[in-house]
């Protein structure tokens, strides 16, 4: 069996090992301070430890390899000794720090914990700038700003397009699809080439409020694109309107003028950069539960004529 040295991969390059085992949104929160970290140490063979579907979004940051990682369920696959350097970009529990810390790595970057020194949590900053605090303290240069993603290597199915991304990860996000639909018509009436984006398992959803709306159901793309395809899809697109999600977040990293509607998640930490993008959300009636079954009511309280008012401000109605 080959033998490697402490620290480096079988190429003989250092390794550094990134952990943020969460979802695509996470990820691209996650760019400027992913950017920093290719600068930072060029001569590492960089990982990202994260669920395999997100292989294709990766690839668009460009520079690391996916490291396949269900959460924290599991411990990270090296073996202690073989990562240089690791980085906790999870959080600070004590869960992904035990998950960083068994990889004996030469050197650790994370939050002040038990197991080593660093910035202390800060719950109220954006999830751009925690990232990049949490660099900055450590002694690498990044900037909160430097989110762009790399251009997708297909083409958008539907360049120009008006994209409504009709789903989300939990109810609590989940904006009724009549309200949807009445978008989407009016949108269509103004113009727009609307399409109808979502995962596998929003198609359902996606086709119902494509039918409300009175639009072809080839205007239903959910669960029929590539990642790749979707971020090529939300690059072209001329408009992108969506809640919390990570249609939002792609809307962001390409400058695609977006609406993004917020419910249980403060705009504060995950909201968009400076840009041509519009939060609606009524704060003072959030009640903070991701996990909710149903629509928190700091976005049941975002009707359609304020998503109409904000395509409006954008200068595209």
């Amino acid at each position: 069996m080959d033998t490697v040295e402490a620290g480096t991969s079988h190429d003989g390059r250092p390794e550094l090992l990134v952990l943020r085992a969460l979802k695509l949104g996470d990820l691209l929160v996650a760019v400027p301070a992913l950017k920093a970290l290719r600068r930072a140490f060029p001569e590492h063979r960089l990982r990202y430890a994260a669920q395999g579907w997100l292989s294709e979004a990766l690839g668009l940051v460009g520079g690391y390899d996916l490291l396949p990682t269900h959460g924290l369920d599991e411990p990270l696959s090296p073996e202690p000794g073989v990562v240089d350097i690791a980085v906790n970009l999870h959080g600070s529990g004590p869960e992904s720090q035990e998950r960083i810390e068994a990889l004996k790595a030469r050197q650790t970057i994370g939050h002040r914990s038990a197991y080593g020194d660093g910035p202390p949590w800060c719950p109220e900053l954006h999830e751009r700038e925690r990232w990049v605090r949490l660099l900055q303290w450590h002694g690498i240069e990044a900037d909160p700003l430097d989110l762009r993603l790399n251009a997708p290597h297909v083409p958008s199915p539907v360049p120009g397009a008006a994209v409504l991304h009709v789903g989300a990860a939990y109810g609590s996000r989940l904006w009724p699809a009549e309200r949807f639909a009445a978008v989407a018509s009016r949108l269509a009436q103004a113009g727009h080439h609307v399409v109808f984006t979502g995962g596998s398992g929003e198609k359902e959803r996606a086709a119902d409020v494509c039918a409300r709306a009175g639009l072809p159901d080839t205007a239903v793309l959910a669960g029929k694109l590539s990642l790749a395809e979707f971020a090529a899809t939300i690059a072209a697109a001329r408009l992108v309107v969506s809640a919390d999600t990570g249609a939002a977040h792609l809307a962001s990293a390409y400058g695609t003028p977006s609406v993004v509607l917020f419910g249980p998640a403060p705009p504060e930490i995950w909201g968009p950069p400076p840009g041509p993008h519009l939060v609606l959300t009524k704060a003072e009636l959030r009640l903070g539960d991701t996990f909710a079954a149903q629509p928190d009511p700091a976005l049941l309280a975002v009707d359609v004529k304020d998503v109409l008012a904000g395509v409006r401000e954008l200068g595209l109605l």
